[in-house]
């Protein structure tokens, strides 16, 4: 196969970037499209030019690190697949393919095709645990919970928090990611005594990060590598809204002590 890439260059966060154009003559049908880039990269150290800058780790889909815009779509054309699971064989031969960072200013560019995503990692750190000691896993084994909602949580707790979701939605709004991670809590028994705290201090901080609001496209779900549900969303907002005039009605009475 012959590909041709139109690749984002970026020095840093400050810099303009541009497109440069790479020819990759010959492409296996079954390199992943991270081998592609590193086929790619070869040449160009050989070269004596600067490799592209890109993020991986795992490259078995499971820690979301290969974040890039590959035809304008996060990760590429395959729904559920990740960029390192995406293989050539996917795009027809001779196949012109242009490849960019994810685009959100909560997401600033460090280098070419790689952003800063600890955003994500502030939200977490908001309230996307369980302080209070819930004993060993046989423990949490032992506590009945509805299958339901089980599997519900299990569904949220496959985020891999890749970014993908706020790459597609035209607001940048991080509510897809900060809701499976809040949703996975809200559904179990442990995560119960501080879900509402839970809920005000996530959505808090990502409005804090600058990421957008959500107006429902539902594109998170579509670019989504693990197909994770809006329904989360749904949940996310009752938690938010529940909390909010649970802290009201303390407010008001607390106002009406003073008061007397």
């Amino acid at each position: 196969m012959k590909i041709r890439l139109q690749v984002w260059r970026q020095e840093h966060a400050r810099d303009a970037g541009r497109f440069e154009t790479y020819e990759a003559p010959d492409v296996s049908p079954d390199m992943s499209f991270l081998e592609l880039l590193d086929v790619v990269n070869e040449r160009l150290v050989l070269e004596g030019r600067e490799p592209i800058a890109f993020d991986h780790d795992c490259r078995e889909g499971i820690c979301g690190a290969c974040s890039v815009v590959i035809d304008g779509r996060p990760h590429g054309p395959r729904e559920r697949t990740t960029a390192c699971q995406l293989h050539m064989r996917s795009f027809p031969d001779g196949a012109e393919i242009t490849l960019e960072p994810w685009r959100a200013s909560a997401f600033p560019v460090v280098k070419d095709l790689i952003v800063d995503r600890s955003a994500f990692d502030r939200i977490i750190a908001a309230g996307g645990f369980v302080s209070a000691p819930t004993g060993s896993a046989p423990d949490g084994n032992a506590l009945p919970i509805e299958k339901e909602n089980a599997d519900l949580a299990m569904d949220a707790a496959a985020c891999i928090g890749c970014g993908a979701c706020v790459a597609a939605c035209p607001n940048a709004s991080a509510m897809l990611f900060t809701a499976a991670k809040a949703s996975q809590l809200a559904l179990l028994p442990q995560g119960q005594p501080e879900r509402w705290r839970r809920a005000t201090a996530m959505v808090a901080r990502m409005d804090q990060e600058g990421f957008g609001s959500c107006t429902n496209h539902g594109e998170c779900m579509a670019a989504c590598p693990k197909g994770i549900s809006i329904d989360h969303i749904a949940r996310l907002n009752r938690d938010w809204i529940h909390a909010s005039l649970r802290a009201g009605r303390r407010t008001a009475t607390s106002g009406d002590s003073a008061g007397g």
